[in-house]
């Protein structure tokens, strides 16, 4: 693999342009940390409205409608609903854990089996999360790339 940096004091907008002969699953995960980095989610705290960036985001749930987006040590709304972020995501590390939660699998230090068929995976931040016995299929694809 040979990386080209081309820096210009002319450049407006950074491009990334990965010309490849057949993708492989190292150049797909390269791809998902590349987008990770150039999407953010607004989110609103406090009467404050702000921009998050993906990377910064371990998991998104669902309460009473409502859609919150976790942080390593905070909680903020979110005005897009589950099935918005699904599709906006869907070339990310995150995906779908639950019918209420979507997780960055980026955050994800380890997973453990239930005696009920889920899974609990643990976040960087120590925090557990469950993923649903539907949805262990499409997390061990994404995880374990």
């Amino acid at each position: 693999m040979k990386l080209l940096v081309e820096q210009s004091l002319d450049c407006k907008e950074t491009v990334i342009k990965i010309t490849c002969g057949l993708m492989d699953e190292r150049l797909k995960r390269l791809i998902e940390q590349i987008r990770l980095f150039s999407f953010s989610v607004t989110a609103e705290k406090d009467g404050v409205t702000l921009p998050i960036a993906l990377e910064d985001i371990y998991y998104f749930d669902t309460v009473d409608n409502k859609t919150f987006l976790y942080v390593e040590r905070d909680v903020y709304s979110c005005d897009k609903k589950l099935y918005e972020l699904e599709v906006q995501l869907e070339d990310t590390p995150f995906i779908r854990i639950s019918k209420s939660s979507i997780l960055n699998t980026a955050v994800v230090t380890s997973v453990r089996a239930q005696f009920s068929g889920r899974l609990e995976a643990i976040l960087k931040n120590d925090e557990k999360v469950i993923i649903s016995k539907h949805y262990i299929k499409g997390f061990r694809d994404k995880f374990e790339q």
